[in-house]
Formats: C-alpha cells, sequence, structure tokens
C-alpha cells in the first residue's frame, strides 16, 4: 500500500475562522450565553468569559474583556442571535455588571458601549436610544493596587457620552452591595467575596442553579489573591450559600462539581498554611537565619526545594501573603526586613 501524506485540514481559510468564530461563542444554557474576550495567555487561559444572561432582550452582559477587537463582532453577533425573537424596541443590554477592577473584566467597556448605540441605530427605533445601567462593587477609598497599574479611571474616562445611564451624582457605576438582586430580568444576586481583588463580587444565577466567579474559583489552575484571610473567608461562604451546582468561572471551562472545587480550594491553601507553620517550628538551616529567624525566602527555599528556582520568586508572594494572615491571626510576628527578606518569629504552639 502506498503511504499518502494527509493535510490535517482541507477547508477553506473562510470557513476555518468561521469555525474558530463559533468557538468562542458558547450557549450554556437556555438563559446563558458566553463569549471569550480574544485575550488567551498565561494567566487568562483560554481568555476572559464573558456572559450574556436573559432569553431575550434586554440581557444582562457579565464583564467586557479587555477590549480586544475581535472582541466585538463576536459579541455582535452573540446578541442578534440571543435577541432574534425579542421586541426591537427593546435595549439588546440593560445592565452591565462588572466584577472586578482588572483589565481583563473592564477594559472592553468604551468599545462595548460603542456596539450597544450602534445597534440600537441600526434598527432604526424611534424611541431614544436606552443606555444600560454598570454596577459594580465600590472600591475603598483607602485601595492600593498590590498586583498591577489602577487602570479603571482612565477606561472610565473614555467612555463614549451618553452611552450609559449614570449612577448617583452622575457617577459611571451604580454601587453593588452584598445580597443585591440586579434587575428583574436576569435576577442576579450579588455574593460580595474579596480576596482575590477588595472589590470582587461573585453572581447567584438561580435559573441555571449557576454561580459566576469571575477570578476567585478558576475553572482550571488556582487562582492568585491580594489578601489571603479574606479570600478564604469568601471562599467559605461561596460554599455555604445554598442554589447552585455548577461554577461558570472568569477564566477557563465550566466547573460541574461546584462545592466540591471550592473545598479543594480552601484545603489547598489550609495545606500550604500548614506546611509554612511546619518550617516555622523547625530550627532555621545554618548560615540561613536572620536574626536568629526565617525569612520568606528561606522559607520558600525549604518548601519549593524540588521545584525549579525559577518559581521560587513568584512563589515568595503567595508564602508573604500567608505569613500576614498569620501575623493577622497573632501566629507570627514580623522581626524587620522587606520583601522577600522580611524575617518572621512564630508565637504559636
Amino acid at each position: 500500500m502506498t503511504n499518502v501524506a494527509i493535510r490535517p485540514t482541507l477547508l477553506p481559510t473562510a470557513t476555518m475562522d468561521k469555525l474558530e468564530a463559533l468557538a468562542s461563542i458558547t450557549r450554556l444554557s437556555e438563559n446563558v450565553v458566553r463569549v471569550l474576550g480574544q485575550n488567551p495567555g498565561k494567566f487568562t487561559l483560554q481568555g476572559t468569559n464573558t456572559y450574556i444572561v436573559g432569553k431575550q432582550r434586554p440581557f444582562t452582559l457579565i464583564d467586557t474583556g479587555e477590549g480586544r477587537e475581535e472582541y466585538i463582532p463576536l459579541l455582535e453577533s452573540a446578541l442578534k442571535d440571543a435577541g432574534a425573537s425579542s421586541d426591537p424596541s427593546a435595549a439588546d443590554v440593560s445592565d452591565i455588571v462588572i466584577s472586578h477592577w482588572h483589565h481583563d473584566h473592564v477594559g472592553g467597556l468604551p468599545s462595548v458601549l460603542s456596539l450597544l448605540r450602534r445597534l440600537w441605530d441600526e434598527r432604526n427605533v424611534a424611541a431614544p436610544f436606552k443606555p444600560p445601567r454598570l454596577h459594580k462593587f465600590p472600591t475603598p477609598t483607602t485601595f492600593r493596587s498590590i498586583q498591577g497599574h489602577y487602570t479603571l479611571p482612565s477606561i472610565l474616562e473614555s467612555l463614549p457620552a451618553d452611552s450609559y445611564a449614570p449612577g448617583p451624582e452622575g457617577s459611571p457605576f451604580h454601587d453593588l452591595h452584598d445580597t443585591q438582586v440586579i434587575s428583574e430580568f436576569s435576577q442576579l444576586r450579588v455574593l460580595h467575596t474579596p480576596g482575590h481583588t477588595s472589590d470582587s463580587i461573585c453572581l447567584h444565577l438561580p435559573q441555571d442553579n449557576a454561580l459566576y466567579t469571575a477570578d476567585t474559583v478558576l475553572g482550571q489552575g488556582t487562582a492568585v489573591f491580594e489578601d489571603l484571610a479574606a479570600y478564604i473567608a469568601s471562599l467559605r461562604k461561596m460554599l455555604d450559600f445554598p442554589g447552585y451546582t455548577v461554577l461558570y468561572p472568569g477564566h477557563g471551562p465550566v466547573v460541574s462539581e461546584g462545592a466540591e472545587v471550592i473545598q479543594t480550594y480552601i484545603k489547598h491553601r489550609l495545606e500550604r498554611e500548614a506546611q509554612i507553620v511546619g518550617v516555622l517550628k523547625s530550627p532555621v538551616p545554618q548560615g540561613e537565619a536572620v536574626d536568629g529567624s526565617w525569612t520568606t525566602w528561606t522559607i520558600v527555599k525549604s518548601i519549593y526545594a524540588r521545584y525549579p528556582e525559577s518559581l521560587w520568586l513568584p512563589a515568595a508572594h503567595g508564602v508573604d501573603l500567608h505569613l500576614r494572615k498569620l501575623e493577622g491571626e497573632g501566629l507570627v510576628e514580623k522581626m524587620g526586613g522587606e520583601g522577600k527578606d522580611t524575617s518572621w518569629k512564630f508565637l504559636g504552639n
């Protein structure tokens, strides 16, 4: 038999592009469509998940991606398909909910608002444009970005004029609060879940028995956080919240066994904490002690000894957050130093 080389695909480029676009739009239920933000990466996985919630216009949109041009045609297609049987005089989106301030969730807001105005104008609706309400949990006045540059103010400054319904006192956002139900159409209920960021929220979608978890719980891997004590408290709050089985994450696939995964997150963090406490209780290796104490860096070297050294510096940030949680609980005392050279004394038993 003659060996024949077979090309991986013989589909035309236009067909392949269409298939890739379809893969970026997924109907999760009769009530929810997921649209990928077209920003795949090491930390965003397949990209930021945005969600269109509702069976007909007006929809609620959860998050807006980071502002990639490729996202807007996908969102437009998804909104048109989902709203095909709706009243043309109804707004495409009545509410946009931002889960937290990170750029990959809010950066697309200006282009999304421009799209909504264009869709309205293209339908030649005689009634005045009905701009959406923008919602976000308020950022504390003492806020200080730990993970990166705080881009939200510049994004808000670039919002198109008259493209949204202002909140109280003319501010762009309508402030969310814990347990709030956002709209009569979506019935989304807010859970304030700080830790990943101070303004992070989850959203309960009762029609789907689902919990939108943003970046607090991902579809794959583990999440990063800025405040570990708050983060674990939020995970426990989510675990105790009734009425969901699946998780719709901000990145990654749908999680079918939601409570089990949240329990795994908690277990992983507590196991890491127990490792750190175990190290602090043991003698510091000769030549490694600073004032007779362990430093963040020597703890990292002990716990991650079997891992490549390229991972040690990122790991130091997580270990430092664990130590600050233990400090807040009165179990360790900071002796001096800064960053990875901070020295710690264990006060517990």
